[in-house]
C-alpha cells in the first residue's frame, strides 16, 4: 500500500512557504462532497481526511488527517505498538486501484497520558507521519472542534470508516470506504443508556435510539464530523460501543473539543485548525432524567491534560528458547481445585489453571490457554500486529492486586495460522512460545485439546473464562477478577441460520443461549471454551467473534480446536500437547435444523 505522489517543484515550494495559511484555507472543505445525506458507499473525495492505519498491509483502525504531517486517532488502537505502522490517505477501498492514495510510515506515536483503557476515557492518540503529504481534492485535513463547542442532541453527524458492516461481518473485498449519518445523542441520555457515570465529559455520543446505524469493528479511531457553513468539523473519534449499532446504546466517541491544549502542546509547528462548533436553540438533553443522574450543569467543566510523548518503538530480536519433556498428556485438563458442574460469575482460585492473560505494556488485551509447559494457544485476531513487548501471565486470579500463584513469561515466538482470514475469522488460531517452561502446580495446569473426530452436539455444557468486559464496553471494576460463564454448545447449522448461511465454517464452533445474556465480550478473545469428559477438561474452542456481547440469537463463535492437531504438532516438535477425542452421546438435534439456503445435513462431519 506504499503509494507516493510526486510533488512538482513549484507546488512543493508553495507548500513549504505557505503551509500554515494553505492549511487553514483548505481544512474541512471538500470540493467533491456537497451531500447532506447519502448511501452507505462513500463516493471518492467525500471524506478526504479519512486515514487507514495499517500494519503488515492490513487495516486495523481509522484516523483523521489534521495537518500535512499529523493524524489523530484513538488510543485504544495502540494497546500494543506494532513493529511496523503505515498510514494511508486518499483511499477509496482497501484493495484495488486507489489513484488518489498516498501512504506514509509513522515516526512518532503519542498516546494521551490520561488514557484509561478500562473505561475508554481520554481515548485519543496522535501519529506523526514520516513526511508531509500534499493537499489535493482527495487529501484534505479536517478542522477540529475547539473548546466551548456545543453539539446539541439531534445535530447531524457523519461517521466514516473501513470497518465491519455488522458485528463480526466485514464487507466483501475490496472493502470500500463507508459512510453513515447519525444524530448526536446528549451525554445525559447516553449516561442513562450506558449506566450513570459511564459517560464522561471527555466523550460524545451519536446514534439512533432504534439502532441500525453506527461504527463497528475496524472503525476505531475514525472521524465523527458535522458541517458548519461550508466546513466540516471533527467533533468525535470512534471509541467504543455496545456491540455495533444496538438499540438504545449509541456509539461513544472521544470529544475532540477537550484536547486543543494537549494537541497543540505536541504539534509545535503548523498547528491544526480549531473552530468552535455552535448549536442553535436549546439542548433537549437538558430535560433528560433517570435514576442516579444529577441535575443538568449550567456549564461543562474544562479539562486540562498534561502532555506526554511515548519513547520510540524498537524492534527486539527474541532469544532462542529451550524445550521441555514434562509429560503433558498425564496432567492436562485435570483440576484438583475445580469439582464444580455449575457456578457463579467469579471463578474461584485454581478453577481454570490453564487460563492465560496476554499483556503488553502491563495491560491485558487477550486471553489464551496453556497447552504444555512452554506453549499457549490463542486467537490469531489478537495479533493484527506483533507488539514490541508481549508477556503471558498464568495462574492469575485478578489483573491487579496479589496473585501468589501467578507466573509470567515473555514470548519468543508468535505463530499465526497461515490460513487465517482477517475478514471472515476463519482459521483464527495462533501459538505463542514462552521464554522458559513453567512448572505445573494446582494453579498451573495445561488443558487437553479436542482431537480430530471429536463431536460437540448441540446442548453440550461448556464453560468460557476470561478477564474481559462484563457487557459490551463495560469492564468490571478493578482488580478485574477472572470470570466464568456456563453456556451450551450450539450446532453449526443453527449458528449458520443465525449469522447468515456460509458465515460459519467447519473450522468454527458456536456456544450460547438463544435468549442471549451469557457470552464472551471485549478482552476475552483467544480465551478457552472447555467441556468436561470424565475427570478431564477438554478445549473445544478458542474465543473468536460474535455479534456484540450475549445478544439474542447470535451465539459466540469460537475456533474449532479439533481441526488443528496436525498444524499444532507441526509447530511443537517436542512435548506435544495432549489431544483427547471428545464424544457426545445420543443424537445431535442440530441435524434437524433448516433455514433458507442451508444445505441438507451431512451424514458425517468432515475431518
Amino acid at each position: 500500500m506504499a503509494l507516493y505522489k510526486v510533488i512538482g517543484a513549484v507546488a512543493l515550494l508553495t507548500l513549504l512557504t505557505h503551509e500554515s495559511h494553505s492549511q487553514l484555507d483548505v481544512c474541512g472543505k471538500t470540493r467533491l462532497n456537497t451531500r447532506i445525506v447519502g448511501g452507505q458507499n462513500a463516493p471518492p473525495g467525500n471524506w478526504p481526511w479519512q486515514a487507514s492505519l495499517q500494519t503488515s498491509g492490513s487495516h486495523f483502525c481509522g484516523g483523521s488527517l489534521i495537518n500535512s504531517q499529523w493524524v489523530v486517532t484513538a488510543a485504544n488502537c495502540f494497546l500494543s505498538i506494532p513493529a511496523s505502522l503505515t498510514v494511508s490517505l486518499g483511499l477509496q477501498s482497501l484493495q484495488g486501484p486507489n489513484p488518489n492514495g498516498v501512504s506514509r510510515t509513522v515516526t512518532k506515536i503519542i498516546v494521551n497520558p490520561n488514557f484509561d483503557y478500562m473505561i475508554g476515557d481520554n481515548d485519543i492518540c496522535l501519529l506523526q507521519l514520516s513526511s508531509p503529504v500534499t493537499f489535493t481534492d482527495f487529501i484534505v485535513p479536517i478542522y477540529l472542534a475547539a473548546p466551548g463547542s456545543t453539539f446539541f442532541s439531534g445535530v447531524s453527524s457523519w461517521v466514516t470508516g473501513f470497518g465491519a458492516i455488522a458485528s463480526g461481518v466485514y464487507p466483501p473485498l475490496p472493502v470500500n470506504l463507508m459512510e453513515v449519518n447519525v444524530p448526536i445523542v446528549g451525554n445525559r441520555q447516553c449516561n442513562c443508556d450506558y449506566g450513570v457515570g459511564r459517560i464522561t465529559n471527555n466523550m460524545i455520543c451519536a446514534g439512533l435510539s432504534a439502532g441500525g446505524k453506527g461504527p463497528c469493528q475496524g472503525d476505531s479511531g475514525s472521524p465523527l464530523v458535522s458541517k458548519q457553513g461550508s466546513r466540516w468539523i471533527l467533533g468525535g473519534i470512534v471509541s467504543f460501543g455496545n456491540g455495533c449499532a444496538e438499540p438504545n446504546t449509541p456509539g461513544v466517541y472521544t470529544r475532540v473539543s477537550q484536547y486543543q491544549s494537549w494537541i497543540n502542546s505536541q504539534i509545535t509547528s503548523s498547528q491544526p485548525g480549531f473552530v468552535t462548533f455552535t448549536s442553535t436553540g436549546t439542548d433537549s438533553d437538558l430535560r433528560i432524567s433517570c435514576a442516579g443522574l444529577p441535575p443538568p450543569p449550567t456549564t461543562l467543566p474544562p479539562t486540562t491534560l498534561p502532555p506526554t510523548t511515548l519513547p520510540p518503538t524498537t524492534t527486539t530480536t527474541l532469544p532462542p528458547t529451550t524445550t521441555t519433556t514434562l509429560p503433558t498428556t498425564t496432567v492436562c485438563g485435570i483440576t484438583r481445585l475445580n469439582t464444580r458442574i455449575v457456578g457463579g460469575q467469579n471463578a474461584p482460585p485454581g478453577n481454570w489453571p490453564w487460563q492465560a492473560s496476554l499483556q503488553t505494556s502491563g495491560g491485558h488485551f487477550c486471553g489464551g490457554s496453556l497447552i504444555n509447559s512452554e506453549w499457549v494457544l490463542t486467537a490469531a485476531h489478537c495479533f493484527p500486529s506483533i507488539p514490541a513487548s508481549l508477556t503471558v501471565s498464568l495462574g492469575l486470579q485478578s489483573l491487579q492486586g496479589p496473585n501468589p500463584n501467578g507466573v509470567s513469561r515473555t514470548v519468543t515466538k508468535v505463530i499465526v495460522n497461515p490460513n487465517y482470514n482477517a475478514i471472515s475469522y476463519d482459521n483464527d488460531i495462533c501459538l505463542l512460545q514462552l521464554s522458559s517452561p513453567v512448572t505445573f502446580t494446582d494453579f498451573l495446569v495445561p488443558i487437553c485439546l479436542a482431537a480430530p473426530g471429536s463431536t460437540f452436539f448441540s446442548g453440550v455444557s461448556s464453560w468460557v473464562t476470561g478477564f474481559g468486559a462484563i457487557a459490551s464496553g463495560v469492564y468490571p471494576p478493578l482488580p478485574v477478577n477472572l470470570m466464568e460463564v456456563n453456556v451450551p454448545i450450539m450446532g453449526n447449522r443453527q449458528c449458520n441460520c443465525d449469522y447468515g448461511v456460509g458465515s460459519i465454517t467447519n473450522n468454527m464452533i458456536c456456544a450460547g443461549l438463544s435468549a442471549g445474556g451469557k457470552d464472551t465480550c471485549q478482552g476475552d478473545s483467544g480465551g478457552p471454551l472447555v467441556s468436561k469428559q470424565g475427570s478431564r477438561w477438554i478445549l473445544g474452542g478458542i474465543v473468536s467473534f460474535g455479534n456484540g456481547c450475549a445478544q439474542p440469537n447470535t451465539p459466540g463463535v469460537y475456533t474449532r480446536v479439533s481441526q488443528y492437531q496436525s498444524w499444532i504438532n507441526s509447530q511443537i516438535t517436542s512435548s506435544q500437547p495432549g489431544f483427547v477425542t471428545f464424544t457426545s452421546t445420543g443424537t445431535d438435534s442440530d441435524l434437524s435444523i433448516s433455514c433458507a439456503g442451508l444445505p441438507p445435513p451431512p451424514t458425517t462431519l468432515p475431518p
